[in-house]
């Protein structure tokens, strides 16, 4: 039953675009209630620059995240997990968004 927490939320991530899954990756890298296991702020400092370079809203404006409802919604279902399994969906998001970065830019 766990591990179905987890695919359903990996499945999510494999369909949002890139900005997307960089704007749940600074959420995840900047929220206190989770137990990542990786340098947050060194992992939030590298989403952040990413998303300025591929999004002038994100660069120009401050950004109130609760209006992308997807991100949100990823957001709930990861408050529901052990830190175990939020640990293995931050380390597939962040791999996810090293390679699409390495193909695409």
């Amino acid at each position: 039953m766990e591990n179905e927490k987890v695919k359903y939320l990996i499945e999510m991530i494999n369909n949002m675009d890139i900005k997307d899954k960089l704007r749940l990756a600074i959420c995840m890298s900047q929220d206190k209630w989770s137990g990542l296991i990786y340098n947050t702020k060194e992992y939030y400092e590298k989403f952040d620059s990413i998303l300025k370079d591929i999004d002038e809203e994100y660069r120009t404006t401050l950004i109130n995240f609760g209006k992308y409802k997807l991100v949100m919604f990823a957001m709930a279902k990861l408050m529901e997990m052990e830190t175990t399994e939020q640990n293995k969906v931050a380390f597939y998001l962040f791999n996810t968004i090293n390679l699409e970065k390495q193909v695409k830019y």
